[in-house]
C-alpha cells in the first residue's frame, strides 16, 4: 500500500514541476526548453494551451547535437506562445514507437494534444520557425 501512495506522491510531484515549466515557458524571459518522460509525455502535450514542438533525439546523434541551439533559440524567441520540448528517444522507447520515430532528429509539432506536422532531419531554423507559426494563435 505504500508503494501505491509514494507512487501518486510522485506522480504530482512530477506535475507540479511540469506545469511550474510550463508556467513558466508563458513569460516573456526565455526558459528555454523541458524534457519530457514517458511518464508524463501525454499529460503534458494534453495540458498545453499552446502548440508543442517536441524534439525527438539522443545523445550519440550529432545532427540532433547540431538542431539543439536552434531549439533553445526558437524557445527564447517564442516564448509565450509556444511550447519546447525534448524526448530522449533512447530512453523514452514507448513514446517514439507510438510516434513512428524512425529518423532523428525529428520533429513534431503537437496542437490540442495532437501531432499536426512532422519535420525530419537537421533542417535548420527557417522550416522549424515556418511550421511553427502556421499554428500559433494570430497576435
Amino acid at each position: 500500500m505504500a508503494n501505491i501512495q509514494e507512487d501518486e506522491e510522485l506522480e504530482r510531484t512530477r506535475l507540479r514541476k511540469l506545469k511550474k515549466l510550463m508556467d513558466e515557458s508563458k513569460g516573456t524571459k526565455a526558459k528555454g526548453v523541458i524534457t519530457l518522460e514517458s511518464s508524463i509525455f501525454d499529460k503534458a502535450i494534453r495540458s498545453a494551451n499552446m502548440p508543442v514542438l517536441v524534439d525527438f533525439w539522443a545523445g550519440w546523434c550529432m545532427p540532433c547535437r547540431v538542431m539543439a541551439p536552434v531549439i533553445e533559440e526558437l524557445a527564447r524567441d517564442y516564448a509565450g506562445k509556444a511550447m519546447f520540448a525534448k524526448v530522449n528517444v533512447d530512453e523514452n522507447p514507448e513514446v517514439s514507437q507510438r510516434y513512428d520515430i524512425m529518423s532523428i532528429p525529428q520533429f513534431i509539432i503537437f496542437k490540442n494534444g495532437k501531432p499536426i506536422e512532422r519535420i525530419v532531419g537537421a533542417v535548420g531554423r527557417e522550416p522549424l520557425e515556418e511550421a511553427l507559426k502556421k499554428h500559433l494563435k494570430p497576435e
